[in-house]
């Protein structure tokens, strides 16, 4: 993977801001319109709660990770299931040389499709031996090996969103793999849920994921569809707040609109998660690009 192209795609979350220039033709119309509102002071007791921060670090998941939000590349957004060990290995290479890595960004996370379609022997779940050749185990020691952590994906649900299996009823089997092999993070997905609650379905894994001794990163990817930041700071380091985010500019802004509602929920330990940016897929222009850039370290 070259760099440029990299440093294009960037992570999750970022604690710095961006000035943001208006484009060459304008504001786009949802930004204009925004500048001729008229600006009403929110009331007392919505800003004491918006600036309230005597829970932070009690609502959240105790388990010494996510002090700060997670900084990170994953492979969905740009490579879906076209993902292999060469391009994980490409990609942590490519946060090392591009300097990402000493601004934080730590997390190498494969996404969906990497493991096999079927379960193997004793219902272990195994990557894919066409694309993942070497093993995950293999692929955490080379990105450890750069200072980096490696991060996987699975679904709560009995298949992952691109019919692999899931880890539904195998919680305890599937964290306890994931933790042999050096996983640092885990995204835990919604699809093919049976019709159970996200508040019954997350904890399950949270639990399996600490009996292993290891520290695991634990994101909860259940689309916001329960209100996640009233419940699951509990159970994950961060939360979906939303469906997921496509490559334009009113499905950025249309998410950063609902995640204001949630911000007071977040803080060290546990993080609204907006889903990943978009930077550099081409849905957006430049300015658009970094006005995302800079509104998602607020969301």
């Amino acid at each position: 993977m070259e760099a440029p192209r990299l440093r294009l795609r960037l992570p999750f979350l970022l604690l710095v801001a961006l000035v943001v220039s208006p484009p060459a033709n304008g504001w786009p119309p949802v930004a204009a319109a925004a500048r001729r509102m008229r600006i009403e002071p929110l009331p007392t007791a919505a800003l004491r709660r918006l600036y309230d921060t005597s829970n932070y670090g009690k609502l959240q998941l105790n388990n010494g990770l996510a002090l700060t939000p997670q900084m990170g590349w994953n492979s969905w957004n740009f490579f879906a299931c076209n993902i292999n060990e060469a391009v994980i290995r490409d990609t942590a290479d490519a946060l090392v040389s591009t300097g990402l890595a000493d601004l934080g960004y730590n997390y190498v996370n494969i996404d969906d499709c990497w493991s096999n379609v079927k379960r193997g022997k004793g219902d272990q779940l195994l990557p894919d031996p066409k694309t993942f050749p070497s093993g995950i185990k293999a692929l955490a020691d080379y990105v450890h090996g750069k200072g980096l952590k490696l991060g996987i994906y699975s679904d709560a649900g009995i298949f992952t969103c691109q019919v692999r299996p899931g880890s539904l009823y195998h919680e305890k089997d599937d964290a306890a793999i994931f933790a042999s092999w050096g996983v640092d993070y885990l995204k835990y997905d919604n699809c093919y849920n049976l019709g159970i609650k996200p508040k019954d379905r997350y904890p399950p894994m949270r639990d399996a994921l600490n009996s292993t001794g290891r520290q695991i990163f634990y994101s909860l990817c259940e689309w916001g569809q329960d209100d996640p930041a009233l419940w699951a700071g509990k159970v994950g380091n961060s939360w979906r707040t939303t469906d997921d985010i496509q490559d334009t500019w009113k499905s950025m802004t249309d998410i950063a609109d609902k995640n204001n509602k949630w911000a007071s929920y977040a803080g060290p330990g546990g993080w609204n998660d907006p889903d990943m940016l978009e930077v550099g897929n081409g849905g957006m222009t430049f300015a658009e690009y970094r006005a995302h850039f800079s509104i998602w370290p607020l969301s």
